[in-house]
């Protein structure tokens, strides 16, 4: 986007509208928005991370919005069907224009097709190896396109959030080896919408479960999917989120992936969290891909560390005793 969008306000024929809220839908830290008026600016924005990277920049940032706006710019996600959700919302939100930027990696070819066969679309504006394009909003044309509940084997999942289309294997994986006593005080870091936290509160001792997630859509599935009153849950980067007062076990199937860039120091930074917060008889339960090398640091952040199983693609690991000290630092978190 940074040198699509000025190039068609400078020359591609785009005209923002001079008066209004000018609402980006959903953009990455590395999306350079400076060719929009700041004050007139408000990003949507539900990855924690992301959010507080727009707010330090004194953007107006909210997770999710239903006000309207003069033109909204929807910055393309690769799952079609959370990319047709937010033109959707953009149409049904805004007064003026609806404005779609991607990457051709996203699918912005597919999409742009897709549009024409709806509304008279103006562009495309094609630099970066990406197109931007728009359109007058008209939330008819769109109507088909808005984002409908889904349920996994009875729970709710959203469009866009991780493992929506059914229990990922992982977590199903982790939740069968869990023992029956985990402590009173569990936290589950990187929650998603909910499944694993479930399985935690199958344990009577359990008081308090605190879901951590970054992803506003899948922690308001959580919420739906989980009443019992002993669950909190907190919108946070699990990187740097601090419990209230030690824990006695952390559960957690990390997110390995910055975009589409495998990262394995997302998951060593989780590991890191977790000693930090758990108790000093505390423990961990991991699972992850076979191929993630987090033995090192589960070495470097605990005084136990156990193979507990898994399968052909998964590991399991049970790890107990944080040390003091841990070498990891926090990173940004993207599943």
């Amino acid at each position: 986007m940074s040198a699509r969008l000025p190039l068609a306000i400078d020359t591609g024929g785009l005209l923002l509208p001079e008066t209004g809220v000018l609402s980006v839908l959903h953009p990455v830290a590395s999306a350079d928005l400076s060719a929009l008026p700041i004050e007139r600016t408000e990003v949507v924005q539900s990855f924690k991370p992301d959010f507080d990277h727009f707010l330090a920049l004194g953007y107006s940032c909210v997770p999710s919005s239903d006000t309207r706006c003069s033109a909204a710019l929807v910055c393309l996600p690769r799952a079609k069907a959370l990319a047709r959700a937010q033109i959707a919302t953009a149409c049904r939100r805004s007064t003026g224009l609806v404005i779609v930027d991607g990457a051709k990696t996203d699918g912005i070819d597919s999409m742009l097709r897709e549009c024409r066969k709806r509304v008279d679309v103006c562009g495309p504006v094609a630099k970066s190896h990406g197109k931007l394009f728009w359109f007058a909003a008209d939330p008819e044309a769109f109507a088909d396109w808005q984002a409908v509940p889904q349920t996994v084997s009875g729970f709710v999942t959203a469009p866009g959030v991780f493992s929506a289309d059914g229990i990922d294997p992982a977590s199903e994986l982790l939740g069968q080896a869990l023992p029956a006593k985990l402590g009173t005080r569990i936290v589950d870091l990187g929650a998603g919408w909910g499944y694993l936290a479930a399985q935690v509160l199958k344990s009577s001792p359990v008081e308090r479960l605190d879901l951590v997630e970054a992803d506003a859509f899948a922690l308001d599935c959580a919420r739906q999917n989980l009443s019992d009153p002993r669950a909190r849950f907190h919108w946070a980067d699990a990187t740097n989120w601090a419990a209230e007062g030690r824990v006695d076990t952390v559960v957690m199937n990390p997110p390995f992936h910055i975009g589409r860039t495998a990262d394995p120091s997302l998951g060593r930074a989780f590991v890191a969290a977790a000693a930090r917060m758990l108790a000093p008889s505390g423990q961990l339960w991991l699972v992850a891909n076979r191929h993630l090398p987090y033995e090192r640091t589960l070495d470097e952040c605990f005084a136990k560390v156990e193979d507990a199983g898994g399968d052909s693609r998964f590991k399991i690991f049970h790890a107990a005793r944080p040390k003091t000290a841990s070498k990891s630092t926090p990173t940004r978190m993207r599943r």
